[in-house]
C-alpha cells in the first residue's frame, strides 16, 4: 500500500529543497519544522549518510478545520515532506499521503479534509 506521494527530480538537493518549499508555499503550506537527518546521524551516531531532510509542512486553514472535527488529530500533524539525495544531481521528494494517514481515524469529515490536503500536496510535489 503506497503511503506517500513521490517524485524524483534531476536537480541538486539544495535546489530541490528551495523549489519544494516555494511550491508548498504556493499551495498554502508553511514549513514549521525541519529535521536534518544527515547532520543528526553524523553527530549522534557517527554515521555518514546522504542528505536527508524532513520538512514539517502545515496548511493552517486545513489544520484548523481538522482540529475542529477531531481534537487530538494534532498527534498526526504536520504533513511530513522528505527530501533525500539519491545520487549527485538527483533528489527524491516524498510527501505523506494524508488520506492513508487518516484511515486510522474513524471520522468521515476528517477523511474529506485529508482529500483536499492530498490534492494540494500532489500539486506541490508535481510543481517543485
Amino acid at each position: 500500500m503506497k503511503y506517500h506521494i513521490s517524485r524524483i527530480v534531476d536537480s541538486s538537493f539544495e535546489e530541490v529543497k528551495n523549489r519544494i518549499i516555494e511550491s508548498l508555499k504556493n499551495q498554502g503550506f508553511g514549513i514549521i519544522t525541519e529535521i536534518d537527518l544527515q547532520k543528526t546521524f553524523t553527530n549522534k551516531l557517527g554515521k555518514d549518510v546522504a542528505p536527508y531532510h524532513i520538512l514539517g509542512a502545515c496548511n493552517p486553514q486545513y489544520a484548523f478545520e481538522a482540529i475542529g472535527v477531531e481534537e487530538r488529530i494534532g498527534t498526526m500533524l504536520p504533513c511530513n515532506v522528505i527530501l533525500r539525495q539519491l545520487e549527485e544531481g538527483q533528489t527524491e521528494i516524498s510527501a505523506v499521503d494524508p488520506v492513508k494517514s487518516m484511515e486510522a481515524v474513524d471520522n468521515e469529515h476528517l477523511k474529506e479534509l485529508a482529500g483536499g490536503v492530498k490534492e494540494l500536496l500532489e500539486k506541490a510535489v508535481a510543481n517543485a
